[in-house]
């Protein structure tokens, strides 16, 4: 009996220890004067060159997961792995240690670009060290608002707020009656103290899609009577939710770097005449998480709000969750084709050519790098574009139902993608990026499992 206590007390040891081993990332950036990416390339499935990243960890066993093309090469001391342009994630995995999935947004990279190299430094610990602390300043208005750390408040006067947490990353919220509470999130560093400044808005007299009112409907199929005028509808869901969305008139337009659109990538062109046969509807405001949690029961979202749009959900969560929703309502809702988005986006046929979709001015219809703080905002708190869609070139990029692939030169009837391919078509810009990918005609991907902060969706509905 003790050799078996004694066997099992061992065995229970080594899997804590195994648990509480853990890699860390230091450090993410771009390496400028490196070009190995350059001078040994590797082609991607569109023939261009990927980004290298070159991951500096000096532990066998090690695999990566993402969109990665070809095998990973296994350097002295470093791993050599080659992504794509435009991706935004990279997964690590060792038997011996817990995953960790390294955001390259976190660490000021918005998103890979093609022919560069990156440096990922990563260290394998034993979790085993003394945790380290440093300290939060929260400086807010009004000050009579309240504020929360990791759901617990700290007493803050004169609108100043402190305390000292492990470093790492930190939820908070700054609320007060009478005005729209700010959520999100702070990540600690060692190195130095951190400080938010935080403003509060005053209440809006509106309140958009999330808490429309409608009388709560039943949790079965239903066929109900939407809500319509001519260019509107506005579908009941249930729990008091409905989905507004905007009738697209059907008609024939130019897809891609039309010249209004400055400095387009090389997937943008040529520039091509698409031609859409039918009317459909679109959603008014992208898909929100008071919306998303009614039909799913969860929230995937980094920043919570009902009224926020939903992301951190990848193409293939959409799938499903569209699913549930038609069984819900009975309607047959579907993600956008790569035209429909862009058609939309653009106007329409009510289209005044804009570089971005409602102005060329992109802070009246954008939340994006300059003026977002890092962090997702209200649907449908900018100005909307010429169809009063809103959000379509900010706040955050948005899924679409297509295989990613090239453009044609030839005019094109009713589109839907590639035939095949790894990547599905995100579009529009987000929080986090600059201005110079917000046009109307920047097309971005991603796998189909993959999720963001940074992505979300809108809903079709073909009449």
């Amino acid at each position: 009996m003790r050799n078996i206590l004694l066997s099992f007390f061992l065995l229970f040891a080594a899997i804590s220890s195994a648990l509480a081993q853990k890699l860390t990332v230091e450090s993410f950036k771009l390496a400028g004067s490196d070009l190995t990416a350059q001078t040994q390339p590797r082609k991607d499935l569109n023939n261009r060159n990927c980004a290298l990243i070159k991951v500096g960890l000096g532990l066998q066993g090690v695999q990566f997961e993402g969109s990665i093309m070809g095998n990973v090469e296994n350097k002295t001391g470093e791993y050599w792995v080659y992504m794509p342009q435009g991706n935004r994630l990279l997964k690590m995995k060792h038997a011996n240690y817990a995953p960790v999935m390294v955001t390259f947004a976190d660490y000021g990279v918005e998103k890979l670009e093609s022919n560069r190299t990156y440096e990922l430094v990563v260290t394998a610990s034993s979790g085993v060290q003394a945790e380290q602390k440093q300290k939060l300043t929260i400086r807010y208005t009004p000050s009579s608002a309240t504020v929360l750390v990791d759901n617990k408040m700290v007493k803050g006067k004169n609108g100043v707020a402190q305390t000292t947490l492990p470093v790492g990353q930190h939820s908070f919220v700054v609320a007060c009656d009478g005005y729209e509470s700010e959520e999100g999130t702070v990540k600690l560093k060692a190195s130095a103290p951190s400080n938010l400044q935080i403003t509060l808005s005053k209440e809006a007299t509106a309140i958009q899609q999330s808490t429309v009112a409608q009388p709560t409907v039943a949790q079965q199929p239903v066929m109900q009577t939407p809500v319509t005028n001519s260019d509107n509808i506005s579908i009941p869901v249930k729990d008091g939710i409905s989905i507004d969305m905007v009738r697209v008139e059907a008609g024939t337009f130019t897809m891609g770097a039309t010249p209004e659109m400055e400095n387009p990538e090389d997937d943008e062109k040529p520039a091509h005449q698409v031609t859409l046969t039918n009317d459909y509807y679109i959603g008014k405001y992208e898909v929100t998480q008071a919306l998303w949690k009614a039909v799913m029961g969860n929230n995937p979202s980094r920043f919570n709000g009902d009224n926020l749009p939903v992301e951190r959900v990848s193409w293939n969560d959409c799938q499903e969750f569209i699913s549930k929703l038609n069984s819900i309502t009975g309607k047959k809702f579907r993600l956008p084709t790569e035209a429909e988005w862009e058609y939309a986006a653009r106007g329409g046929n009510k289209s005044i050519g804009y570089q971005y979709s409602g102005s060329s001015n992109l802070s009246d219809v954008a939340w994006y790098k300059d003026n977002s703080s890092s962090k997702t905002h209200a649907v449908g708190s900018k100005q909307a574009n010429e169809l009063s869609i809103y959000d379509m070139t900010g706040n955050v990029c948005e899924w679409c139902q297509d295989w990613y692939g090239k453009y044609s030169g030839l005019s094109q009837t009713d589109p839907a993608g590639a035939a095949s391919g790894s990547d599905r078509v995100i579009r529009g810009g987000y929080g986090g990026i600059t201005a110079g990918y917000c046009r109307s005609s920047y097309r971005d991907y991603g796998t189909p499992g993959g999720c963001s902060n940074a992505i979300g969706f809108r809903l079709v509905l073909s009449e």
